[in-house]
């Protein structure tokens, strides 16, 4: 964000949380917060803010009740399905909750590229997969994709694999190993024409990841991060499994064999249904949103 320059100017508060702190670690933290928020206090008057937008995360705490405490329009836009400590204490006195797991959210798209919407097209069968586990990589998911490549050598699906930046060299031997041709990568900003490319993909379930997949109409069999706060990424998959747009597996709960045969069933069906459930323009709506305010 500090070498952003579509902001007008960059502000950082020595903060942490308070969640998962002894006593004195959460005496610390609220007394970090108490400066933060009166040096957020004299920003906002500095800066004369007509509205106060936040994603949540204790580093927004200090801002967001400066907003309360000066009146100002708090505008909280909560990511997962599953809301934060913070949130959850603040939704109740903002003036708008955004969020698009909610019925009652005055917005329910989120903000995604356009290019994952242009990218979108009905899936039929799987001619190729591609694992996602974000670009540190995620263990579980790299060894079932390792664990399955044979098998999907043998039924002609081209493999994409993200195994994460410090697992590449790692991953892609273990390919060679195999005798198996993999396209391997760490951090990529072709992310969108990759999954434009894949008929399933396996990956985490993480607020944009998920929206992303949505919105490119790509079916999904999620993996969520089981460390994640308040296990949110289970309950993010958990929302398009309700809607049996998605299938999820807990790590503990994989099995080849029934991965396997999620790539037999005919995928029409979830392509277009997350066509239809995922809404454009999420970032236009928004800024709309906080200009009205």
């Amino acid at each position: 964000f500090e070498h952003d320059s579509d902001f007008k100017a960059h502000y950082f508060f020595e903060t942490r949380g308070v969640v998962n702190q002894g006593l004195l670690g959460k005496v610390t933290s609220l007394w970090m917060t108490l400066k933060a928020t009166l040096q957020a206090v004299k920003l906002l008057r500095q800066h004369q803010a007509k509205v106060v937008f936040s994603v949540g995360g204790f580093s927004a705490a200090p801002t967001a009740f400066a907003a309360k405490i000066l009146r100002i329009p708090l505008v909280i836009h909560e990511q997962n399905a599953a809301l934060g400590s913070l949130n959850k204490v603040l939704k109740p006195f903002a003036t708008a909750f955004i969020s698009s797991y909610l019925e009652e959210s005055p917005i329910k798209a989120y903000p995604i590229k356009q290019i994952f919407f242009d990218n979108a097209r009905v899936r039929h069968t799987v001619k190729t997969i591609i694992f996602l586990g974000g670009s540190q990589g995620a263990k579980a998911i790299n060894a079932l994709a390792l664990e399955m490549a044979v098998q999907l050598k043998e039924r002609g699906i081209k493999i994409i694999h993200q195994a994460g930046q410090n697992n590449i060299n790692e991953v892609k031997k273990a390919y060679d190993d195999l005798g198996i041709e993999a396209e391997v990568f760490g951090f990529t900003d072709r992310l969108a024409d990759l999954m434009n490319e894949a008929d399933f993909a396996i990956a985490r379930s993480g607020a944009s990841t998920l929206w992303e997949l949505s919105a490119t109409a790509l079916p999904t069999l999620f993996i969520p991060y089981p460390h994640a706060a308040s296990d949110h990424q289970f309950y993010n998959a958990q929302f398009l499994v309700e809607k049996e747009l998605a299938w999820m597996m807990r790590e503990k709960e994989i099995e080849v064999q029934k991965v396997l045969k999620l790539l037999e069933v005919n995928l029409e069906e979830k392509s277009k249904g997350l066509m239809q459930i995922v809404e454009k323009n999420g970032s236009e709506k928004i800024a709309m949103l906080l200009t009205q305010m």
